[in-house]
């Protein structure tokens, strides 16, 4: 299991920007992509391959209402973009826990391999 605190995410309404016909990324969110990859880069942390478990506790900056999925692409994708792994297809399970608020805000990222569980 690898684990890690990262930023906290940009919601999905202010990840992307549409101009015309095609749709980018928003300056905000190549900066938290480029923030993610950098701690992950600092901290060593290695691709992972297979299918895979995600645990994320969420901590917002402040006391906006917010829907606890809004960041979870964003938040995915960027950590496909700092290769932990190679395509956020790998995801079995995913656990996101919106937790109390933390000034600034963060997320703390577990990933582990998926194993199954017997039914």
């Amino acid at each position: 299991m690898v684990g890690f605190v990262l930023p906290y995410p940009p919601s999905l309404n202010r990840h992307y920007r549409f101009i015309g016909r095609r749709v980018l990324i928003s300056y905000e969110g190549l900066a938290f992509r480029e923030s993610v990859r950098s701690a992950l880069v600092a901290a060593g942390v290695k691709p992972m391959t297979g299918p895979l478990k995600v645990e994320i506790d969420l901590y917002p900056p402040d006391a906006r209402v917010r829907d606890v999925d809004n960041g979870m692409k964003p938040l995915l994708d960027s950590l496909q973009h700092a290769r932990v792994f190679a395509n956020d297809s790998q995801i079995r399970r995913l656990e996101v826990e919106m937790c109390g608020i933390m000034p600034g805000g963060k997320a703390l990222v577990r990933i582990d391999r998926y194993e199954r569980r017997e039914t």
